[in-house]
């Protein structure tokens, strides 16, 4: 054989095995890599990763990383031999690509391929809410079926069946895609969706706040890719989205919970142990250890875990969901679900590296909290005795919503009727940062305002104009527009499904089909209301000033620059005339107004006239 034939073949034998372990090497597949990318050009230079495999002795490979920018810190093995984390450094001279990853234990050997993105530079995305918006809430399974071939799947224990008050009705996010238009129309800025998150539970889990995976949308609602469409489109249409987080529970069909890498990952006790639902008391200066340890610690229901926030890689790997989902869908903005309930230094340090991160992006915290003190604790700025700051922007604001049906229902008094009202404003002081409150009537847990006011057309009106005048970012339920009502008491009631949604339904919301007089008129004020407050910048951000109610009428003004909006509320079953001399200050100069909800022009305004149980919203010239 020439010594060139003997170089030829010599060369084929050597490189048909290194073909051959390059393909071994790539046959190795996890059951969970998470997060499942990352990217580069993130403040967050430091990244966690979670590796599991059910049969595999994960821990005892020796893992490598030669890529230019990204260094491998440190290796961390826990109980559970079937997972192994990583610690990776990402420097600013990381470029985006495929990071290999090289596993090696004895002999055997395999690459896992991690993929790393380029960070978003979308003016869209990651926009924030605030004061200008007007957030319309949807329960997703119960408001418009766009794709019957997601209602049942296979692998999930729940179908649909419509015909259950707790069974899934097959709502999806192409249900929402298909009628943004609608949303847009009547005036709405930000859409919050219910949990969206998969949630494949034995138990009815339709309200999709016991989460199975944490990175994955329910293939019942869609799929990673929809949900990210369907954000995009409204983007192009002008309306933020705000995702559904929960991060104090999950659901205990959770894959984790087969498996968990470690014992103290979730919160357990010699026997079921429920939380005592006290949050009132992490403010309290005198609380136990035992009601603390009990109301953070305890599961929420039997079915939702509680999870252990102060173990590190947990706490690191819920930090790292929340970022991803952020940078992933190009989401506006979190509702965080129970917020009282988590660790409080956790959130504090969840809510701070978020709004690093994101500096336009918004955070509202579901504080369920009868009074103010405790609801203002949670606020970011607080001036809290502990010296306890949360960087949380924005809380839910119970005390108001629990105020306004009360005030509308209730006859006139020293601190009863329409007082109730300004009492509960003149209380603001106790927050950092009032206008960022999150206001609100009713919701997917609540009682529908139309309910709460007796079906009263005009307390309806009252109410609603009220949120949408004072100070605050509102958030209206799906279906007020139509008033739709239900008892809070049993939660299908508040999550009925919004007719037109499916077909066949012979009410249409949508398109106005078969309404009755009165769901015409609350559809009509909705809009004429809502899309007037959309451009107009003295009621997000003007300064408000109230007077004292007198004979149950409560008289506010919201002024902006040159610009002045008189609301007048009359509580009271009569027409009422209103001498306007008390609130020269305001009117001084002013000779006439537009009723902004009758286009009235009023070219005298010495005395109005108040018609019975109305609110008046006059732009003064």
């Amino acid at each position: 054989m020439s010594p060139l034939l003997k170089k030829f073949f010599t060369g084929i034998v050597v490189s048909i095995p290194l073909v051959v372990y390059s393909q071994q090497q790539q046959q190795q597949n996890f059951d969970r890599v998470e997060p499942p990318n990352w990217w580069v050009g993130m403040k967050t230079k430091e990244l966690q990763l979670l590796f599991y495999h059910h049969d595999i002795n994960i821990a005892g490979y020796e893992a490598t990383i030669s890529y230019p920018g990204v260094e491998l810190k440190e290796k961390i093995k826990v109980e559970n031999p079937h997972y192994l984390f990583l610690k990776l450094q990402i420097r600013e001279a990381a470029k985006a690509g495929t990071v290999p990853i090289q596993f090696k234990s004895g002999k055997k050997s395999f690459v896992h391929s991690y993929e790393l993105k380029n960070k978003s530079a979308s003016a869209n995305r990651a926009q924030g809410f605030n004061s200008s918006d007007v957030i319309y809430l949807i329960f997703p399974d119960r408001f418009a079926n766009g794709d019957l071939k997601n209602d049942t799947l296979p692998g999930f224990y729940q179908g649909t069946h419509r015909e259950q008050p707790y069974g899934r009705h097959g709502g999806d996010l192409k249900g929402i895609a298909d009628h943004l238009n609608y949303i847009k129309d009547l005036g709405m800025t930000a859409i919050w969706i219910n949990p969206v998150l998969e949630n494949n539970q034995r138990r009815e889990s339709y309200h999709g706040y016991a989460i199975t995976d944490l990175y994955k949308v329910d293939q019942r609602f869609g799929t990673n890719e929809e949900y990210v469409s369907l954000i995009e489109k409204a983007h192009q249409s002008g309306i933020k989205i705000i995702q559904d987080m929960v991060m104090n529970h999950i659901g205990n069909e959770h894959w984790l919970m087969k498996d968990l890498p470690e014992k103290n990952w979730i919160h357990q006790f010699p026997e079921f142990t429920r939380s005592n639902y006290r949050g009132g008391l992490i403010a309290d200066p005198y609380k136990s250890k035992a009601d603390s340890v009990k109301m953070v610690n305890g599961w929420f229901d039997t079915t939702m875990p509680d999870v252990n926030q102060s173990n590190p890689l947990f706490a690191d790997y819920l930090v790292q969901n929340s970022i991803w989902w952020i940078e992933h869908a190009g989401i506006d903005g979190i509702r965080m679900d129970t917020y009282p309930y988590n660790d409080k230094y956790f959130m504090q340090r969840w809510a701070k590296t978020l709004i690093e991160e994101y500096p336009r992006f918004n955070i509202v915290g579901e504080a369920w909290l009868n009074s103010i003190s405790p609801t203002a604790y949670w606020q970011k700025g607080a001036r809290n005795s502990d010296d306890y700051d949360s960087y949380l922007p924005s809380v839910t604001d119970f005390p108001f919503c629990f105020a306004v049906p009360r005030a509308l229902n209730e006859s006139a008094g020293w601190d009863s009727g329409l007082s109730r009202l300004y009492d509960l404003l003149s209380q603001d002081f106790q927050y950092a940062n009032a206008n960022n409150n999150l206001t609100f009537l009713d919701n997917h847990d609540m009682t529908r305002f139309f309910l709460s006011v007796g079906k009263d057309l005009n307390k309806f009106k009252m109410g609603l104009s009220f949120m949408l005048t004072a100070r605050g970012i509102p958030q209206i339920y799906y279906g007020t527009e139509a008033l739709m009502d239900g008892d809070g008491n049993v939660h299908p009631q508040v999550r009925r499904d919004f007719q037109g949604g499916w077909a066949g339904d012979q009410v249409d919301f949508f398109n106005g089909k078969n309404l009755s007089t009165d769901q015409q008129a609350a559809v009509q004020f909705m809009k004429k209301i809502l899309n007037w407050r959309k451009s107009k910048a003295v009621i997000h951000h003007g300064k408000l000033t109230h007077f004292i109610p007198q004979d149950n009428i409560y008289v506010y003004f919201r002024t902006h620059g040159n610009e002045t909006v008189m609301v007048i509320m009359n509580g009271n079953n009569k027409e009422m005339k209103l001498s306007t001399g008390h609130f020269a200050e305001f009117m001084k100069g002013k000779t006439k107004a537009k009723n902004v909800l009758t286009d009235e022009s009023i070219q005298n305004l010495n005395e109005l006239t108040l018609l019975a149980m109305t609110t008046s919203i006059l732009e003064l010239e």
